[in-house]
């Protein structure tokens, strides 16, 4: 009978051995610095964020609209932050699943931590959580709460002092987690402070970068100029917030790259996607109409996608195993007989 100490030691061995893991943070920490911009579509459950790793994208985003949204609400704070956790959970799981060997590490992902749900304590209580659910990082912004989507109308930012006191929470909880070697996430720091001025949104996001934030995220800027002027005006890591029909120029990778952007979040492609495909196959299927010319992926393509494949495969292996260890226990028995007759 193996003991307990025997099967540490074996752990500790091949741990020592084989290729360490890289944490999320870590991850995303190296595709941030390597002077390329990168396209980064959002996700909201586990099946969109194996749509999105499926298809070779490095990086995810966890949308607080898109969650809201699956949850039947508007992008106005009604999803609460445990609701949010159980999202990442779910999402970095899913990612999980995907990994080609125990060394392999899913994408990463960034979620939107909203406002931090509070004050200064609930800003760490969100980034330690996040980090727990598997997170690379968390976006911490300077809205009023209840916050609401950064291009629509009637949102409000609050003042400097709480805006540096939210993120200086969040840089303390990351700090934390790395002294107390628990884990690490980086801190996507974000302004809204673009409807007051883009003085006052650049000061924000310096000021953020002298906190400690990771990244920074001047939200709707309006023209080209403006992205240019708050890449020329901040150091460090930068993204740029891509949304169709909203108030910032869609601008192709390359340019965004010169820029100085790091990172390109396109927020509710897929979302719209989705939603367009669903009321117009209802439409159809109302009509009475045909839909599997045009408008379905094919069963067998369905399956894969949800991960029947995968599953038949690891369940086939399980087997096999099964099957040698009773094939070991009957050779055993079979030797015991023998023993006895001699």
């Amino acid at each position: 009978m193996t003991t307990l100490l025997e099967i540490d030691s074996e752990i500790r061995t091949k741990a020592a051995s084989s290729t360490p893991i890289l944490l999320p943070a870590t991850r995303l920490r190296s595709l941030l610095n390597d002077g390329t911009c990168r396209p980064v579509p959002c996700c909201w459950d586990g099946l969109t964020a194996k749509l999105i790793a499926s298809a070779g994208f490095e990086i995810a985003f966890m949308s607080g609209f898109c969650v809201s949204a699956a949850r039947g609400f508007p992008d106005c704070q009604l999803v609460s932050y445990e609701e949010m956790k159980q999202s990442a959970t779910m999402i970095t799981s899913s990612l999980s699943s995907l990994a080609s060997s125990p060394s392999s590490a899913p994408i990463p992902v960034i979620g939107d931590g909203d406002t931090g749900y509070g004050g200064g304590m609930n800003v760490k209580r969100t980034v330690k959580g996040y980090a727990q659910a598997g997170l690379a990082a968390v976006m911490i912004e300077d809205q009023t709460m209840p916050k609401r989507c950064g291009h629509v109308d009637g949102k409000e930012v609050v003042s400097r002092e709480i805006a540096f006191e939210r993120i200086r929470a969040a840089c303390k909880a990351r700090d934390e987690l790395r002294g107390s070697q628990l884990g690490d996430i980086l801190i996507l720091a974000r302004t809204d402070a673009r409807i007051i001025s883009m003085d006052e949104a650049i000061y924000r996001c310096q000021k953020f970068r002298e906190i400690g934030a990771d990244i920074t995220f001047l939200e709707a800027p309006e023209t080209v100029e403006e992205m240019q002027r708050y890449c020329d005006e901040v150091e460090g890591p930068k993204m740029a917030n891509l949304m169709e029909n909203g108030k910032t120029p869609l601008l192709p990778l390359p340019e965004l790259e010169k820029m100085g952007f790091a990172i390109s979040v396109h927020p509710l492609s897929l979302l719209s996607t989705m939603v367009k495909g669903c009321e117009e196959t209802l439409q159809d299927m109302k009509q009475d109409k045909d839909l599997t010319p045009h408008m379905l992926p094919s069963f067998k393509r369905l399956k894969t996608v949800v991960g029947f494949d995968a599953y038949f495969e690891e369940e086939k292996q399980l087997l096999e195993e099964r099957g040698k260890e009773g094939n070991e226990e009957e050779k055993e028995k079979g030797e015991g007989r023998k023993r006895k007759r001699s």
